[in-house]
């Protein structure tokens, strides 16, 4: 729940948000989120999809234009959950 609103994720989308969210500031390489969420082997195909889900992931949880941020992207390498 955001601010008494339920979102509702897939379930790629919560595993991904627990992964990121358990570990703050910890950086997860698409090689590793692969890994954990899929539990299958790293592919470039791959990549496309978990940024897909990231992408949604953002979208529910940016629920007032205001709202931060809390999945940064690091470049060429995967995504961190940050506190703001």
């Amino acid at each position: 729940m955001i601010r008494e609103r339920e979102i509702y994720l897939t379930a790629k989308e919560f595993e991904i948000l627990c992964l990121l969210a358990s570990n703050p500031n910890r950086v997860f390489t698409y090689e590793i989120i692969m890994d954990i969420v899929w539990h299958e082997n790293y592919s470039y195909y791959f990549r496309k999809a978990i940024n897909n889900h990231v992408s949604n992931l953002r979208k529910k949880l940016k629920t007032e234009s205001g709202d931060p941020d809390y999945i940064k992207s690091v470049t060429g390498i995967g995504y961190k959950f940050a506190l703001p």
